[in-house]
């Protein structure tokens, strides 16, 4: 149940409103909205997207929690989602393989069931990006189909429109359809974070980064304390780093990665900005931890497993000019302590 109440002093006008679990009395969610009576319609329409962006992850949230008390034998295909967004948000590779079981244990009871559907492609994406367990090319394929059939069935779910078009967009360089998707998930629910972030990392992806970061500051308005909202800061970082604002693209990599420490896209743009600004010192340590999070990782490897199929030439040739930067600092700093072997060795 949502309730509120609304109080005024003078021409200022406050509004407060608070979500409440009816079955236990617990408060999901509160806020406050303050503003001048002057600008009550543009107030209402703050309010309206702040309660509604607020209360979607909240209540999704919840919902998760609810679906995890019950026995498995009680589930439905909706319980049997909710449960894989939870395994989903472990950022674990068991998490992500559990969460893609469930995924299709809802599609079994329900084979029409769009979101989980299109969950099954946002997982595989997860999988990929991070290097979460190996992942087969009849995998990323089916993945790609389910998530078509998503846009196709869920045509009025803006969810499964938002998870299949990153999928889309990801895994099949599609990004006009994604784009696609994302607007008409939009169309149908203007306050969805998800919608938010997804069209913003689509944009990114074609080397657009003012509407990128215009998209991915609106899906943190609407939610900025979202589960996901690690996503949106990260776009904002690879959309800062795209446009040659290093430094704010490493701000915005060290707020993400406060937020989800394994998410291996804000360590990849950081070490990239860091090369460009020529700080070797910390290009070092941050090597070392994308190793360490995906072992034996190289620049031809990236580029085989997802890059050249998301990023525009651009984007790629971005990458491969920090990278080329990284070796040649490798190498200079290798030449010197060669040097000063040298210059410490005794003269005979």
């Amino acid at each position: 149940m949502l309730e509120g109440s609304v109080r005024k002093g003078g021409n200022r006008v406050r509004i407060t409103g608070q979500l409440i679990d009816t079955t236990t009395g617990a408060h999901i969610w509160a806020d406050r909205f303050d503003g001048a009576l002057g600008d009550i319609f543009e107030l209402q329409d703050h309010v309206a997207s702040s309660v509604v962006g607020a209360i979607e992850p909240k209540l999704r949230q919840s919902e998760i929690e609810r679906a995890t008390r019950k026995p498995t034998d009680s589930l439905d295909a909706y319980d049997l989602y909710l449960r894989a967004i939870a395994q989903f948000h472990k950022y674990t590779e068991e998490g992500m393989r559990e969460a893609v079981a469930l995924t299709k244990n809802a599609l079994a009871i329900d084979p029409s069931y769009a979101p989980a559907a299109a969950m099954i492609g946002l997982c595989r994406v997860r999988q990929r990006m991070q290097g979460l367990g190996a992942v087969s090319e009849e995998e990323i394929a089916q993945a790609v189909l389910l998530a078509r059939q998503a846009i196709e069935a869920g045509r009025d779910e803006p969810d499964a429109l938002s998870m299949a078009g990153s999928t889309i967009s990801f895994l099949a360089g599609e990004h006009s359809t994604a784009v696609g998707a994302a607007d008409r998930a939009l169309a149908l629910n203007p306050n969805s974070a998800l919608a938010w972030s997804v069209r913003g990392w689509v944009l990114g992806w074609q080397n657009q980064p003012d509407s990128a970061i215009e998209a991915h500051q609106q899906a943190i308005r609407l939610s900025p304390l979202d589960p996901l909202a690690y996503s949106s800061t990260g776009g904002l970082a690879f959309a800062h780093m795209e446009a040659g604002r290093y430094e704010e693209a490493i701000e915005w990599a060290d707020r993400t990665l406060h937020a989800q420490p394994r998410y291996i896209p804000a360590m990849r743009i950081k070490l990239v900005c860091l090369a460009y600004l020529g700080r070797t010192d910390d290009t070092d340590d941050w090597l070392k931890r994308v190793l360490a999070v995906q072992p034996g990782l190289t620049i031809a490897a990236w580029k085989a497993s997802f890059a050249s199929t998301v990023f525009s030439p651009e984007i790629l040739a971005l990458y491969e000019r920090a990278h080329h930067a990284l070796e040649l600092a490798e190498r200079v700093r290798r030449r010197l302590a060669e040097l000063r072997t040298i210059e410490h060795e005794p003269k005979e």
